[in-house]
Order: structure tokens, then C-alpha cells, then sequence
């Protein structure tokens, strides 16, 4: 009778499999619950975890009276019908970042496998025919709460991360140790990272060996990675970007690789939820320049406040970068168009005006360009070494990214948004010709003034854009709100739950010469659809 019961419910371990995936996605996207963040985002989300046909397995436990026939045959067929809709439900999700099956995603799949055979298991011991009615509705609600179970897998697979987590670290320690004509750079900030990183690498390639961390490998997990796998001897400089959710994270990356110099783009509002204040954000991002050695070099921006008014702890050199106010490379007479950027640098205690010029969109560029020069001169480039190292400078994906979608001109911005970086995006759609069209879901994880920010990114948006498509409707009330503010017409907002639908409606809105301003692209775990 067992073995009847259990092919009874292999639909319901089907439904596992697929509640498996999304629940690991959203587990690998919240940092495996680092700081309770799969936790929060469950119950930020109750409609995506709670919310399903699954819900009634909770009447088995009523089918005592039930004959066991049909109760194994309500079972078998309800558990289909579960199937068929919640893969309806994946199928018609958006999914921008995939699940990435990693040995930790594995481990975390035999773990889960493993407590549901325990289940299994000690139902075949017990098994009683009469009792059949109470293992469903067992099963049924462990199906329902199943996000829970993978974060029981997660807290189960602690120890064994710990230790997995320190034998890389080891190796990845010995390996740099072994590097001893290597130096390495620490770039970080609330945002520009990675684009300052791309930048100062290519302008470093013109005279030097320079290995940026690839993609978003930020954290400390994938810097171990970074070293572990990807980086050679042959490297005269690492360049190390560091992410942070909170105080402590990027003097944990320092600790691990001991950067001898360091960037620091601008201390803003990002991932303010976490961080919990500005100030915690400002003594994270300082966390870098104050690892650095005494004969280590600081860059600095002179235009940040948050900068200039924080007194350091340590005695390494600053050499600060600017625009607006006085610093030791300077750029002036900035001139912005939709081919590009172009300026000249003063340096401190030299007369000379350097002329640029990059193919980057945006005041933010220049920013980044001026940290690259900096560093770049300390490193002994020559300014026509400077010069052709700006000039090569590529283009960074989803970073104010010029390019080619049919008939229309696409500025890809789509990497996440700030306050800061937002209204420099709008300014630079403001610069181009033709019609105006800005797709955007808003800026996120700005905590209390998250509303404000976006309110005020609203009011921007009205005075530059001919067409608004904003992606989820609550997410973008607040913007919603800041172009009512400024009259903007209501039948030239649209507003879609789906990105995918903003593409063939741009083209519907598009005119023979047409600019559009992807503007943010949240994460999965954001999702309204």
C-alpha cells in the first residue's frame, strides 16, 4: 500500500521541483538570506508565497471518512492540477537574472532532497492505511511553505558553507601571497564602481597589465572566486571592486587582498535600507581608503561632501579629483553631446590644460575618467598615454550604453539607479535630438526617502521626455506622483507590469529620430508581474 501511496505523489514532488526553483532563485538573489534578506523579501511578497491554488492541501487533513481510493485519487489529481498552474505561473514570470546553478545551489537541492526523504521515510515505517488522509495533508502543507524548507536547507548547510567558505579563502590568500610583483587596487562607492573599474583598466592597458574583478564578483565571496579562478601572474595591477550592504563588508574584502591603493566614486543613498543611515554608508565606503598603507594613494572626490568633511584615520596620500571645486586633477570646460564627452584636465601646480576626449555619455564619466588619470599619472603614464587610454575607453554595458534597436537610438542605462546617477541620465537624454522617451521602474532600497527620491525623479523626467513608460504601478507611484506635480500629460504616461511590453510600445511611440532611456532595471525579486 506504500509504494501505492507514494506514486500517488509524484505530481506533488514535481510541484516541489518547480517551487524548488523559484524559491532557490529568490534565496541566491537575497544573498542566501544574508542580513534576513530572503526572509524580508518573503514577507514583503506574500501574494508570490502565499498565494496559490496550493493553499487547499489543507483540506486532506479532513478525508478521514474519505474512502482511500478516492482520497488517492483526489490527491494524485489535485497535485496535477497544482502543476499545470504553477508552472503556468513560472512560465509568465519575468526573469531578467536566471537561477545559477552553483555547487551551493547543489548542495542545497540534496539537502532539501534529503529532508523530504526523511519525511518519506518515516511515513514508510509508520505507514497505516487509515493514517493516509494526515500524510497528505502533511505533504500538502510542506509543499505550501516550501520557501521555508529551503530556508531550513540554507540554515542545515551553514556549517558546511563555513568551511567550504574558508578553504577558498586559504587558497586565495596563498595565491595572492605568491603574487609579489602584483599591486592592488580597491575601487568603491554607493555607485560608479564598476564603471570606474572598466575605465581605469582600460587606460592602464596603454603601459600596463590590468585585471579588473569580472562582472559583478563585488563581495567577498566573489573576490575569493575572482582569485581562485580567473586571475593570472602575468598581472601587473588587480583591481578589486567592493560591494557592500552594511558597515563591516568592504573592510572584510581588505582584509582578504590588502589593497595598496584605493578609489572611492561618491558616497550616496544606495542600499541606504541596509546600511541603515548615510553616515553608515559614508564610514562603509571609508572602510577602503582606511585599509590602505601609509605608502599607499587615496582618491578622493572633492565634490562630494561626504568626502571632504570625513576626517581619516590613516596617513596615506589623497590626491582628489574634481569638477565643481578646487582639487588636484581637475577637469573643466566639459562639453557633453550624443557623440560623447570632452574636457580638459588642470593639474595642481601645473598651468597646462590636457584636452580629452571619450566616447562616454555623462558628467558621471568624467568623474570616473578623472580617478583613472590620477592613478594613472601616480602609475607613471605619460599624458599621451593618458590621452589614448581615455580615448580607448569602451563603453560600459548598462552604463549610459549607446546602441541600435531597430529605428531606435537606445541609452542603456539599465544597471541599477541612484539618486545622483539618474538625474544625470535624464540630463544626457535632455542633450540628444528628436523624440524623448524614458522606460523605467523606479530606484529601489533608498529606505525612508525612497518615495522623495522618486517623486523628484519624476519632476525631472517631466521637463525633458516627450513619452513616459514606467514598469510596475506601485513601484512607480512615487514618479507617477512627480509628473502629475508638473502637469505632465497623463496620456503620454504608460504604464505596463511587463518590461517585455515597453519594447514594441516604444516602437509603436517612436518617431524617424528617437532616443530612449532605459532607466534602471530592478532584479527579480522585484518583480510585479
Amino acid at each position: 500500500m506504500f509504494w501505492t501511496f507514494f506514486f500517488t505523489t509524484i505530481p506533488f514532488l514535481i510541484v516541489i521541483i518547480l517551487k524548488s526553483k523559484k524559491a532557490l532563485h529568490m534565496l541566491q538573489q537575497n544573498w542566501y538570506n544574508d542580513g534576513n534578506r530572503y526572509i524580508d523579501w518573503i514577507f514583503k511578497n506574500p501574494k508570490k508565497v502565499f498565494v496559490g491554488l496550493d493553499i487547499f492541501y489543507i483540506l486532506f487533513f479532513l478525508g478521514k471518512l474519505i474512502d482511500t481510493e478516492i482520497l488517492l485519487f483526489l490527491f494524485f489529481s489535485f497535485s496535477l492540477m497544482v502543476v499545470v498552474t504553477t508552472y503556468q505561473k513560472m512560465h509568465h514570470e519575468q526573469t531578467k537574472k536566471p537561477l545559477v546553478v552553483t555547487k551551493r545551489v547543489r548542495r542545497l537541492i540534496y539537502t532539501t532532497i534529503l529532508l523530504y526523504g526523511v519525511i518519506y521515510l518515516l511515513i514508510g515505517i509508520f505507514f497505516k492505511r487509515t493514517n493516509l488522509y494526515l500524510y497528505f495533508g502533511i505533504l500538502g502543507i510542506l509543499g505550501y511553505v516550501h520557501y521555508f524548507v529551503i530556508l531550513i536547507a540554507n540554515i542545515i548547510n551553514k556549517p558546511v558553507e563555513k568551511y567550504v567558505f574558508y578553504y577558498y579563502k586559504r587558497k586565495a590568500i596563498s595565491k595572492l601571497n605568491s603574487m609579489n610583483n602584483m599591486s592592488i587596487i580597491g575601487i568603491t562607492g554607493s555607485y560608479g564602481k564598476t564603471s570606474s573599474k572598466n575605465i581605469l583598466a582600460d587606460i592602464l592597458n596603454v603601459k600596463y597589465n590590468a585585471f579588473p574583478t569580472p562582472k559583478n564578483f563585488n563581495t567577498t565571496y566573489g573576490m575569493i572566486n575572482t582569485i581562485n579562478n580567473y586571475l593570472d601572474k602575468f598581472s601587473d595591477y588587480f583591481i578589486a571592486e567592493m560591494g557592500a550592504f552594511k558597515v563591516g563588508e568592504i573592510m572584510e574584502i581588505c582584509d582578504l587582498v590588502h589593497p595598496k591603493y584605493g578609489i572611492l566614486t561618491k558616497v550616496g543613498t544606495a542600499h541606504l535600507e541596509s546600511f541603515g543611515s548615510r553616515e553608515n554608508i559614508q564610514k562603509g565606503k571609508f572602510e577602503l581608503i582606511e585599509s590602505l598603507p601609509e605608502d599607499g594613494i587615496g582618491i578622493l572626490n572633492a565634490d562630494d561632501s561626504y568626502q571632504k568633511s570625513y576626517q581619516l584615520k590613516n596617513k596615506c596620500k589623497i590626491v582628489w579629483i574634481g569638477i565643481e571645486n578646487e582639487a588636484d586633477v581637475r577637469a573643466i570646460n566639459i562639453e557633453l553631446s550624443y557623440k560623447g564627452t570632452s574636457f580638459d584636465v588642470i593639474l595642481k601646480g601645473d598651468k597646462t590644460k590636457y584636452h580629452f576626449e571619450t566616447k562616454l555619455l555623462g558628467k558621471a564619466n568624467v568623474y570616473n575618467i578623472l580617478a583613472g588619470i590620477a592613478l594613472g599619472k601616480e602609475f607613471g603614464l605619460s599624458m599621451e598615454q593618458l590621452f589614448l587610454g581615455v580615448k580607448r575607453v569602451n563603453a560600459i554595458e548598462h552604463r549610459l550604453e549607446l546602441k541600435k534597436y531597430g529605428n531606435i537610438n537606445l541609452i542603456d542605462d539599465a544597471y541599477n539607479s541612484n539618486p545622483d546617477g539618474s538625474k544625470m541620465a535624464v540630463e544626457v537624454l535632455g542633450m540628444m535630438p528628436g523624440k524623448k522617451i524614458i522606460v523605467t521602474p523606479g530606484m529601489i532600497e533608498l529606505g525612508p526617502d525612497e518615495y522623495h527620491y522618486n517623486k523628484t525623479f519624476g519632476e525631472q523626467i517631466a521637463s525633458v521626455v516627450d513619452e513616459v513608460i514606467l514598469i510596475g504601478e506601485k513601484q512607480t507611484k512615487a514618479i507617477q506622483d512627480g509628473l502629475k506635480a508638473k502637469k505632465f500629460k497623463t496620456e503620454h504616461i504608460h504604464i505596463l507590469n511587463d518590461v517585455k511590453l515597453a519594447f514594441p510600445l516604444m516602437q509603436k511611440l517612436a518617431e524617424k529620430e528617437t532616443y530612449v532611456l532605459l532607466e534602471n532595471d530592478l532584479p527579480d525579486i522585484f518583480n510585479e508581474k
